[in-house]
């Protein structure tokens, strides 16, 4: 029994499979060979990935009168980048191998050993200098991942962004950078954003777009990518009430995930014990993906080490003068939650995943099923004739029509009903709508839920507002 649960566990190479098959996502430039970290997200993938964003964004700012939107240009000018820090210290630890010429991150490199090796380092990894890592990784003599040899370079720092020239000159004063986080765009517009909307300490500002990083390894498909999208918000506040709101957007972050299926067994915390140069304090959120516990959403209080350093560079005063605190002046602190959308995605599709045996003769039938929240889904309903002739499909597509206005749809006539249901479970398809004869007498439907494969019978006038309540009341169904 433990060797057929075994078989059909979620695993990375099943998503991946899935992901290809179904049009989810596909591998950037493939009939080229394929570009390393680039993945192309195909019609499933992109609404998908959109139904997560919009997710996000709901949660963020129409459930919160406090925070407002922004879409900020991926092209900034380059002293943002030196006020930020990023030419300075944005890199990662890189080691070589001197025998294959492979290039790894060295925090990585010796994670993976401890991992496998069930060593604990006398220290945490992200506290090591690149001497210590060194000296740790000579002496454990860890092997080379691709050669198996144990001769290594020095480690150092590698810089992770892009670096390019805007215009016909390349020089120093065209330099810009690909931005590898979306958060400075909001930093720069902090003073414009109160000004014209009149914004009151504190509030937050919420933006999703791309960004793009220099990886050293591109690993673990859409995990870590060269270019990604980022659900960032910043919220600003008084010095003095940061490590009560850092606390509060602690646990609201946290709900999301329970509220959109995640299960709080797969959730864990991670604290940082070396923080980043801007930081008071940082958690992480991690899932437990089929390759460990890995982070989906950082939570940083930034203090007021962004907006100071951008008054400094650029000798425009960022500070707040708060009319409700006596007009005292100050710099506001920031609290950060920065999640990773195209990890979020990979996160909800390998939660979601599951090969149920559904025989109930104690035979074996095992269908491959996302688990998707009905908000999140690509498809919400899938309308399927019974048959093609005898007006059916016509009369299907009538009342497809009728919930394209409410719903994402989808229409499909080849094949038995059991095969097309099958179809719908494996992209997750939360509910499947059976036009029949009876369909022509009466005007009833048939509506087939994923989850628990239960069919009822509705007339066509209540179809719409039956799965609008069957959305409102879905709850994510335990695994068996």
């Amino acid at each position: 029994m433990a060797n057929e649960k075994d078989n059909h566990t979620c695993t990375l190479d099943k998503i991946i499979s899935l992901c290809k098959r179904r049009g989810f996502v596909y591998q950037s430039s493939e009939i080229y060979g394929g570009q390393a970290g680039a993945w192309d997200y195909g019609p499933l993938g992109v609404d998908l990935k959109k139904n997560i964003q919009a997710a996000w964004w709901k949660e963020m700012t129409q459930l919160h009168d406090d925070v407002v939107g922004l879409d900020a240009a991926i092209f900034m000018h380059h002293t943002a980048w030196e006020a930020s820090g990023h030419v300075a210290h944005f890199s990662d630890p890189m080691i070589d191998c001197k025998e294959c010429s492979s290039r790894f991150r060295a925090d990585q490199l010796i994670e993976d050993f401890c991992g496998s090796h069930n060593v604990v380092p006398e220290k945490p990894v992200d506290t090591m200098s690149h001497e210590e890592m060194k000296a740790f990784i000579e002496e454990n003599e860890v092997a080379c991942p691709t050669c198996g040899k144990r001769n290594y370079t020095d480690v150092r720092e590698f810089n992770l962004m892009f670096k390019t020239h805007l215009g016909p000159v390349a020089n120093d004063t065209s330099v810009v950078y690909l931005r590898p986080e979306t958060c400075q765009g909001i930093f720069v517009d902090f003073r414009s954003i109160v000004q014209s909307n009149r914004m009151k300490i504190p509030f937050g500002v919420a933006q999703v777009g791309k960004s793009f990083r220099n990886e050293i390894i591109f690993k673990n498909f859409i995990f870590r990518t060269c270019e990604f999208e980022q659900m960032e918000m910043e919220y600003f506040c008084k010095p003095g009430t940061d490590d009560e709101i850092f606390e509060r957007w602690r646990k609201d972050r946290w709900n999301f995930y329970l509220k959109y299926g995640i299960s709080e067994k797969n959730l864990n915390w991670h604290h940082h014990d070396k923080l980043a140069h801007y930081a008071k304090d940082a958690y992480d959120i991690q899932y437990r993906f089929p390759i460990g516990f890995e982070e989906i959403e950082g939570i940083h209080n930034r203090t007021d080490f962004d907006l100071s350093q951008h008054t400094k560079y650029s000798g425009k005063d960022m500070s707040y003068v708060d009319q409700d605190d006596n007009n005292n002046r100050y710099t506001p602190y920031v609290i950060e939650t920065s999640a990773g959308l195209n990890r979020n995605m990979l996160m909800f599709l390998c939660e979601a995943y599951e090969e149920e045996n559904v025989a109930t003769d104690g035979t074996e039938d095992y269908r491959t099923v996302l688990h998707l929240h009905p908000k999140l889904a690509p498809i919400t309903v899938a309308v399927l004739p019974i048959m093609k002739k005898d007006g059916l499909a016509e009369l299907a597509k009538e009342i497809q029509h009728e919930l394209k206005d409410d719903f994402v749809t989808d229409y499909d006539q080849s094949g038995t009903i059991g095969k097309r249901y099958r179809r719908q479970d494996e992209v997750g398809t939360p509910f499947c709508v059976t036009i029949d004869y009876q369909t022509k007498e009466d005007g009833t439907v048939t509506i087939r839920f994923r989850d628990s494969m239960e069919q009822i019978r509705v007339s066509r006038a209540d179809l719409i507002s039956e799965i609008q309540k069957a959305v409102k009341a879905y709850k994510q169904p335990e695994k068996k």
